[in-house]
């Protein structure tokens, strides 16, 4: 996570991972308290933003669209950080909750290098354009609690991904940039899972507590998430990455 540079991140994290997928790296059965969250690894060249502060660009000109990826690109170094920083904070869990969020970061890392040859391509790379830290600061705010983090930074804040990219890729393909949509259409396709995974914790989670799961993430709502629910909601995506039907309605309600 301390990483600045992205390459190296990236060939940390599928170093690490291929071990723990080898079966070389194991977990210590003893370990220190985590240390209190920071802010990872950036390049130092990356200006962090307001979100209200980015400037909009649209598709139609090449960097407006160089842009665009860029802003997904940064999402998804975020990812590899949220994800480690998952597998990091949240001790004495079943084994297959660090496999999971190993497996995230392992496949965020290949989703952030298919859209940096997408950057290149481009004429830009990484850091050329402002950002904002809005994953990372739920991250922040969810450091003490894994319900909360499993509750809002997947199931919230990743799941934005499965709504919007959907007609992202057809506006892609609509311009003639099919590349660019063949990208977005994998990782789609693979942040499903990813969320999916962050229900099965979220849920995990609120039977250990003795919790009923879509009360408690209507609170969660309430209590950190103000202004991030907005809709439409990709119901089919949804469906897939673990939420039901009841749920998908509490957030059409709740989004207004």
């Amino acid at each position: 996570m301390a990483a600045t540079d992205p390459l190296e991140k990236v060939a940390l994290t599928q170093h690490f991972a291929a071990r723990y997928r080898a079966g070389s790296l194991k977990l210590p059965a003893q370990a220190p308290d985590p240390e209190p969250i920071r802010t990872p690894g950036r390049p130092p060249q990356l200006v962090l933003v307001h979100p209200r502060d980015l400037v909009r660009r649209g598709f139609g000109s090449p960097e407006g669209r160089a842009a665009f990826i860029h802003a997904i690109a940064h999402i998804e170094i975020n990812a590899i950080d949220l994800a480690w920083d998952a597998v990091y904070r949240f001790r004495g869990l079943p084994g297959s909750f660090y496999a999971d969020w190993v497996s995230c970061a392992d496949d965020e890392s290949r989703h952030f290098m298919l859209l940096r040859e997408r950057l290149l391509a481009h004429g830009h790379d990484y850091a050329d354009f402002p950002a904002h830290n809005g994953l990372w600061e739920m991250c922040e705010k969810t450091a003490h609690d894994g319900l909360a983090r499993m509750g809002l930074v997947p199931r919230v804040l990743e799941a934005r991904g499965l709504d919007v990219t959907p007609a992202m890729i057809t506006k892609l393909r609509s311009l003639g940039d099919e590349i660019t949509a063949d990208v977005l259409e994998v990782i789609l396709r693979e942040e499903v899972a990813h969320v999916a995974a962050g229900s099965r914790w979220y849920r995990w989670y609120c039977e250990r507590a003795g919790v009923e799961p879509r009360t408690r993430f209507k609170e969660l709502l309430h209590e950190y998430a103000h202004g991030y629910l907005r809709g439409p909601f990709n119901v089919e995506a949804r469906l897939l990455a673990g939420f039901d039907e009841d749920e998908l309605a509490d957030l059409v309600e709740q989004a207004g």
